[in-house]
């Protein structure tokens, strides 16, 4: 039996606390999971002031289940990222879009004092996933929101042989990477340092171009998925040498600052753009088979979860130094 009184971990002052959470009960669809791993996000270091428990790409393992739950049995090793549950049974619900629902809890919505940076969290059962055997927790954490964000960009906008562009190797691009080349595309990234060119073509690379000369690709591309943590000249992207015409822009972050385009060059060559959140539960379940399978893992770091712990991690994020996930890893 779970402790009814957890610790849990938010920012006070820009500092991250410990802070007693006191578990409620369980309602009949949720399950109790003891966090062993949760990955960190550059969504956690933007809701900071908002003194939420932080956390949404969680591992662990089942403690309790409600009355109602059917899929899932206590000592199940399970994941959950940043969609904690929808109403069922609106427009984007019946067609599989549950992240765009109206009632929808996402993390930093809703639900403020319960995180993946805590002892225990809470989910709904259809949105807990089960951790593939051949995968690690430490390679799990991340895939849970990185990986499922990347590849449901991915496999809902790229054909195979599809030319897709992938701007940034950082969070979400080195998986963008690998699994864009697994799934029988030609990947060309776009860096603003030529000494990652190496390492973006062991992760999958086909061609190398640096961010500040995109017009130097060899062909036009047909997807250009940006996942850097600023948005590129989308003047000199938007060239049909370099993106081709009626070719896709998917943006995966949120930078601060506007989303700005060339008018022209959108209206004249037929581009367009597609933003994308997160997986849906298919693709979420989908994702972590696929990444098992191509053997498709993040590049992380490891940390305690604790104050001190979390507090480095944070730094080394801020200062744009993480390589390439944290991970906070529960002392056993």
């Amino acid at each position: 039996m779970a402790p009814r009184n957890v610790l849990g971990y938010k920012a006070v002052d820009g500092n991250l606390k410990s802070t007693e959470i006191s578990l409620p009960v369980l309602q009949s669809r949720q399950v109790l999971i003891k966090i062993t791993h949760s990955g960190l996000c550059g969504t956690d270091l933007a809701v900071m002031p908002y003194g939420l428990v932080l956390g949404h790409e969680g591992v662990g393992t089942v403690a309790e289940i409600g009355t109602s739950v059917e899929s899932l049995h206590v000592g199940d090793r399970v994941g959950a990222g940043y969609q904690r549950d929808c109403c069922g049974q609106c427009k984007y619900c019946l067609s599989g879009n549950e992240i765009w629902c109206l009632q929808r809890n996402v993390y930093a919505e809703k639900d403020f004092e319960n995180g993946t940076f805590s002892q225990y969290y809470i989910a709904v059962e259809m949105f807990v996933y089960k951790i593939p055997d051949t995968m690690s927790s430490e390679d799990a954490a991340p895939l849970q929101c990185a990986g499922a964000t990347v590849y449901s960009a991915l496999v809902n906008n790229v054909n195979h042989g599809d030319r897709i562009g992938i701007v940034g190797i950082g969070g979400l691009g080195h998986l963008a990477i690998q699994f864009a080349s697994k799934m029988g595309a030609e990947v060309v990234v776009f860096s603003t340092s030529e000494s990652k060119e190496q390492e973006a073509k062991r992760f999958g690379a086909n061609e190398f171009v640096l961010v500040s000369t995109p017009d130097k690709v060899e062909r036009p591309l047909d997807v250009l998925l940006v996942s850097g943590n600023r948005y590129p000249d989308f003047e000199a992207f938007c060239n049909p040498k370099v993106l081709a015409r009626q070719g896709l822009i998917v943006p995966l972050s949120a930078p601060h600052g506007d989303l700005k385009l060339p008018g022209l060059p959108m209206f004249f060559n037929g581009y367009r753009v597609h933003t994308s959140l997160v997986a849906n539960r298919l693709d979420h379940a989908a994702m972590l088979d696929f990444a098992a399978r191509h053997r498709i893992k993040p590049t992380v770091e490891r940390f305690d979860l604790t104050e001190e712990g979390l507090g480095s991690a944070i730094k080394k994020l801020e200062d744009g130094k993480m390589r390439y996930r944290g991970v906070l890893v529960a002392k056993a």
